[in-house]
Order: structure tokens, then sequence, then C-alpha cells
């Protein structure tokens, strides 16, 4: 089920592709570790996939992902895993997220932005032993309030 716009139209392959870009290039702003920042592809990638599933899907976000380990330096294919689930976690709750409002949507989307974030944790630890810092198990939370601003956008 394909939603249109509010103009009545469904949006355009450059549309979804030019946002999915910009979330990259937000993603590639080197902010340092200082700041928990949202993982703005998962979250666009979460955005298309819970209302167009049949124009992005788990290939876009494992292709997504792998670009997103070689600009980061981890291990090739960890991002591509967590997006590669998170995107079939959007693409299963698709019809449901269309009956809520923005907040009861992001009560629903928060786990699945817990269950990539902890793809990655424990693939990082299992891969050289690193332990994520404790902010980082606070970031699916700001992965959510994004998950506000893009469905307001």
């Amino acid at each position: 089920m394909d939603t249109p716009n509010l103009l009545g139209r469904k949006p355009s392959r450059n549309l979804i592709y030019t946002s999915l870009a910009f979330a990259m290039f937000f993603n590639f702003i080197p902010f340092g570790q200082a700041i928990p920042i949202p993982d703005m592809v998962a979250v666009v990638l979460v955005f298309w996939n819970a209302f167009l599933p049949t124009k992005v899907g788990l290939m876009v976000a494992w292709i997504l992902g792998i670009i997103m380990d070689v600009h980061s330096g981890s291990l090739l294919g960890q991002h591509a895993l967590a997006y590669s689930v998170l995107s079939y976690g959007a693409i299963s709750l698709h019809r449901r997220l269309l009956w809520y409002s923005t907040f009861s949507q992001t009560i629903q989307i928060v786990p699945l932005f817990a269950i990539s974030m902890i793809i990655i944790a424990f693939i990082r630890f299992i891969s050289d032993g690193g332990v994520a810092p404790w902010w980082y198990f606070f970031r699916p939370i700001f992965d959510g309030f994004a998950w506000i601003i893009v469905s307001w956008i």
C-alpha cells in the first residue's frame, strides 16, 4: 500500500535517493565521540521502508551499510547487517505504522533502532573487543527524536 503525500502524488525515486544521499552526507560529518548524534541513514531508511517498501528495500539498505562501513573503517558488513535487519523490521511494520500518530510510530520504531545498535555493538565487541561508551545505549532514543523530525518534514 503506497501512501500518497499531501498533494496526492507518490514521491519520486529522485526524492527518495536524494534524501538518502543527504542522510549519508550528514553521517559523514565528523562530530566526534563527544556528543551522541542520531544515525540519519538508519532513520531515513526506516522512513522510506515503512512508507514505501516497494521503492526502497533490503538491497539499498545493504549497499548503504557497506558504504558506511568503508567510511567509518569498521568491519565490512557491520552496518550492512544492521541496516538490513532494520529495514526488514520497518517493512514488516509498514502496514501497522500507517494507522498511528507520529508519537505512537516512534514508540514502535525505537526498538528497531535498539536492535540495530545492539547488532553493531555486538559485532564491534566480537571483532576487536571494543566496548561502546555509556551514551551509545541512549542512541535509539535520539534516533526516535530524529524519526519525529523526519516524519514531520
